[in-house]
C-alpha cells in the first residue's frame, strides 16, 4: 500500500492569498496531511503540476470542476472572494463535498455576532448556517480587521486613514488566523468540530495606533479619522476593485461599528493561544516585524 494513500488529504482554496500562502508554509510537511491546492486558471494548473505538486482545477463558478477536484479529499479550507456569489459558490461546492465523502471543513468568516445585520456579514453566515445543515464536521475562524490592511489600505505616507471615527477596531494578524486554520486541519475534527474560533488580539483607535505607529517608524504619523460616508468614497472611486453589493455591506459594518450596534468589534477576543499554544501577536509585535516594509510604504 502507498503510504502516502493513507493521509488525510486538505483541500486548501485561496491558497495565493495572504492567509492561504501562509497556511500552506503551516501544513507543509506535515506527516499525517497530503495538501492539494487548486487554481481557476489551467495553464497555472499545468505548471505547478510539472513541478511535482498536487493542485487541481476549480473554478467555484464552474460547478462542473468540484468533482474531480474533491476527489480523494477528507478536508477543506472554505475560503470564498469578496462578492454575494459566494452565496452559491459555497452551496453548490458544499454539495459536492458531501457527495464526494469529506469529512471535515474549516471555514473562514467573519467577526459577527449571530444576529449581524450587515449584508457582507450575513452571507458568510448564511454559508456557515448551510455547512451545519450539510451533516460535515465543521470548524469556523472568526478574524477581525487584518493588520496586514494597515499596509495595503490604511497607510498612506505619512497619514494613517481610518473609517470608524474615533472607535476602536479589533485587529489580528493573518499570520495567526493561518496558525489557527493549519491546527484545527492537522488535528482534525475529533479535537476541532463544532468550534467556533474568535480571532481579534488587540484593539487601537486610529490615534493610538498612529501613535504607535509614529513610535516604532521614528517617523510622526498623522492619524485622519473618516467615517462610513468616505469609505463609500472609496469604492465609489474604485481604488478598490470590490464588487457593489460588497462594498456596501462593508460600508454598513462601518455604519454599525460607530453607532455601537457593532460595538463588539473593538474588543479583544482571542483563541488563537488556546488553539495552537501560541500567543497572538499584538499591534506593537506586527509593526515591528513589518517596520522596514512600512518605512518603505511611508516613502512611496
Amino acid at each position: 500500500m502507498d503510504i502516502s494513500q493513507a493521509k488525510t488529504r486538505v483541500l486548501v482554496l485561496g491558497s495565493s492569498g495572504q492567509v492561504g500562502k501562509k497556511l500552506l508554509s503551516h501544513l507543509e510537511g506535515s506527516s499525517n496531511l497530503n495538501v492539494r491546492t487548486t487554481s481557476r486558471r489551467l495553464e497555472e494548473v499545468q505548471r505547478r503540476r510539472a513541478e511535482g505538486q498536487d493542485i487541481v482545477h476549480l473554478d467555484l463558478d464552474d460547478p462542473r470542476t468540484f468533482g474531480a477536484a474533491l476527489a480523494g479529499v477528507d478536508r477543506i479550507f472554505l475560503l470564498t472572494g469578496y462578492t454575494v456569489a459566494m452565496l452559491t459558490q459555497s452551496k453548490t461546492l458544499l454539495d459536492a463535498a458531501r457527495k464526494a465523502g469529506v469529512e471535515y471543513i474549516v471555514h473562514l468568516g467573519v467577526f459577527g455576532e449571530w444576529d449581524c445585520t450587515s449584508p457582507a456579514f450575513a452571507w458568510h453566515q448564511l454559508v456557515e448556517a448551510y455547512i451545519k445543515a450539510s451533516g460535515m464536521a465543521w470548524t469556523f475562524l472568526h478574524p477581525n480587521t487584518f493588520m496586514e490592511n494597515i499596509l495595503t489600505l490604511y497607510l498612506k505616507g505619512d497619514t494613517l486613514t481610518t473609517y470608524w471615527n474615533e472607535h476602536r477596531m479589533g485587529w489580528v494578524a493573518a499570520a495567526d488566523v493561518a496558525l489557527v486554520a493549519a491546527t484545527a486541519l492537522r488535528e482534525g475534527p475529533a479535537r476541532h468540530a463544532g468550534k467556533d474560533y474568535w480571532l481579534s488580539s488587540d484593539v487601537a483607535t486610529g490615534a493610538e495606533l498612529s501613535i504607535l505607529l509614529s513610535d516604532i517608524l521614528d517617523k510622526e504619523i498623522t492619524p485622519n479619522h473618516l467615517g462610513p460616508a468616505e469609505f463609500q468614497a472609496v469604492f465609489t472611486s474604485a481604488s478598490i476593485p470590490v464588487e457593489t453589493w460588497y462594498a456596501d455591506g462593508g460600508v454598513e459594518v462601518m455604519r454599525q461599528v460607530v453607532d455601537g450596534r457593532m460595538g463588539y468589534i473593538g474588543s479583544v477576543r482571542n483563541d488563537v493561544p488556546h488553539v495552537t499554544g501560541q500567543q497572538a501577536m499584538t499591534l506593537k509585535q506586527w509593526i515591528l516585524k513589518h517596520r522596514q516594509e512600512l518605512i518603505s510604504g511611508i516613502g512611496q
